[in-house]
C-alpha cells in the first residue's frame, strides 16, 4: 500500500494522523479511499469531486502534474503527500 503524508496543518482531516497506509494502486484511488474516512471531505474536493486547485500532491517527491495525473500509477511504499498551497505576503 502506498504510503500517504498529511502535513500538521492538514491533518486534522484524517483524524489527526500525519502518516498513514491506504488502499490504491492510482491516486484517483487514493483519494477517494482518504475520502471516505476524512473528517471534512467538502474542504479537500470540490462539487464535482474533483481535487481543490489549492492543494498539491507529490509523489515520491515528484509533482502530480509532472506525472500522469490522477492516474499515476502507484506501488507498495511509495511516499504520496497532500499539501495546500500557501499565499500571502
Amino acid at each position: 500500500m502506498p504510503i500517504v503524508r498529511f502535513p500538521a496543518l492538514m491533518k486534522y482531516y484524517v483524524d489527526n494522523q500525519s502518516e498513514f497506509s491506504v488502499d490504491g494502486s492510482t491516486i484517483a484511488e487514493v483519494l477517494d479511499n482518504i475520502l471516505v474516512h476524512s473528517n471534512s471531505p467538502r474542504h479537500l474536493v470540490n462539487a464535482s469531486g474533483n481535487l481543490r486547485r489549492h492543494f498539491n500532491i507529490f509523489v515520491n517527491g515528484v509533482h502530480l502534474r509532472d506525472l500522469s495525473g490522477m492516474e499515476t500509477n502507484l506501488k507498495e511504499g511509495d511516499k504520496v503527500i497532500l499539501m495546500a498551497s500557501a499565499a500571502g505576503g
